[in-house]
């Protein structure tokens, strides 16, 4: 066990390379770990988006309804909140390179397992351990962006890498229902899980750690960007006492932003997990047609992400500002569906599609705030800890949503979520002047 702890520490520093050697390679390495993180992040969104978009014929399969259906989403919701925090902080002490590719191999043989089991219990409990293991995702991949990219280009960087979870959510979408139509429910696990093997190995080779284990110098001295309270005392790797009670526990800030993204999640996990089976039921579309407003909601996120990202770092980092103004007009969006006719589903789609573009804002901006908030040494911790919070809200949304459709209608679910949405836009207002710290 000792020998298998130590495998995983973060990698060592080397000695440092030559100046002509650095200028070289790190332009390299930075693109390296960003292709490699990109590529991650939207692969664990394929062995765990692929449930929703073929719940309804799975339920349909096994004599599910959609309060059973509910509670696997919620199992897994809570489950990936808490392997977040927990993963997150494990990530911030071991070598990302190593803690990602065994995080693809286990969510990979859970998607198996998952494909070969009828029983409702046994389906609760591995899609609940696949959200747990999911947390292993998120950290190594922050961990890496935050060492390799500077305070000053976290909001672009962060923003185009986010890109990756809409990919890999809008991909899962379509692979699944695709799969479903062809070879049966289980094949939408199967194939993912066959992809992410592949990806593992992937990773495995492509990933590094920290610029110092591959002989570099630091981002902000390579980039000459400091953060505010910048004190020149070396790198460092934080205790577990130093993560929990310096920077996460006593910081009133995180906590703000952490309640602020219990309803942001709610916003967003309700048309991703909810959009198909309301599509198909309140508007008559088709499950292929379902599965695609998944598609439309990742790929808008997609231009929303970048935009918003860049438009941050021009504001000198005011990440939480860009996230409040985002979520008002959102609201309105949610809304509008309410009232979009049936037969008119190109309407319903151009709305999720304004939905995605502006959901997914916020969602990215409580990774990076929590990091701005802290230290790039607990931004694992810190966006597990604040993704907690987020998860907390998607079980609420996706136990609530599901009973309130259920027993009052889509209409009615849609207003909670409107009210949902606002809510997070006031959290969200109390952050108005945050920036990047040391």
């Amino acid at each position: 066990m000792l020998r298998l702890l130590n495998w995983f520490r973060p990698a060592p520093p080397i000695p440092r390379l030559s100046e002509s050697e650095i200028e070289r390679r790190y332009p390299r390495e930075r693109w390296r770990v960003f292709e490699a993180a990109f590529f991650a992040y939207a692969l664990f969104y394929i062995v765990r988006n692929n449930l929703a978009p073929v719940s309804k014929e799975m339920g349909l399969a096994l004599g599910y309804d959609k309060s059973m259906i509910g509670d696997i989403l919620a199992g897994t919701a809570i489950a990936y909140g808490v392997g977040k925090f927990v993963m997150g902080y494990f990530a911030d002490r071991c070598d990302a390179r190593k803690y990602i590719a065994v995080g693809m191999l286990l969510t990979a043989a859970i998607n198996f397992v998952f494909g070969a089991t009828a029983n409702y219990w046994g389906h609760v409990f591995l899609w609940t351990l696949n959200g747990f293991v999911q947390g292993m995702g998120y950290g190594p991949c922050a961990r890496g962006l935050s060492h390799w990219f500077s305070p000053r280009e976290r909001g672009t960087f962060f923003g185009i890498w986010n890109i990756s979870h809409n990919l890999g959510g809008g991909v899962a979408g379509f692979l699944a229902a695709w799969c479903a139509e062809r070879w049966g429910w289980p094949s939408a696990f199967y194939v993912p899980g066959i992809i992410a093997v592949f990806g593992a190995v992937y990773l495995f080779w492509r990933m590094r750690d920290t610029p110092q284990s591959v002989g570099l110098p630091g981002i902000e001295e390579y980039k000459k960007d400091w953060p505010q309270d910048h004190k020149d005392a070396g790198e460092q790797e934080l205790t577990a006492r130093e993560l929990l009670f310096r920077y996460i526990l006593p910081n009133k800030q995180l906590w703000l932003l952490a309640l602020a993204n219990i309803f942001v999640y709610i916003a967003r996990y309700s048309m991703v997990d909810w959009g198909p089976t309301y599509l198909k039921e309140a508007k008559g579309a088709s499950l292929t047609e379902g599965g695609f407003s998944t598609t439309i909601i990742e790929f808008a996120g997609a231009a929303g992400m970048i935009s918003m990202g860049w438009l941050s770092d021009k504001l000198g980092g005011r990440r939480a500002r860009v996230s409040f103004i985002a979520m008002l007009p959102l609201a309105f969006a949610f809304a509008a569906i309410a009232y979009v006719p049936p037969r008119y589903l190109w309407l319903d789609m151009a709305l999720f599609g304004v939905i995605g573009f502006l959901v997914y804002v916020p969602v990215m901006f409580s990774g990076v705030v929590s990091l701005d908030l802290t230290s790039k040494k607990a931004v694992g911790t810190a966006a597990g800890f604040v993704g907690f919070f987020g998860y907390v809200g998607r079980v609420i949304q996706g136990k609530g949503l599901g009973w309130i459709a259920q027993h009052h209608g889509w209409d009615t679910a849609l207003w909670a979520v409107v009210i949902c949405t606002v809510i997070g836009a006031v959290l969200l207002a109390t952050l108005w002047n945050v920036r990047p710290r040391g």
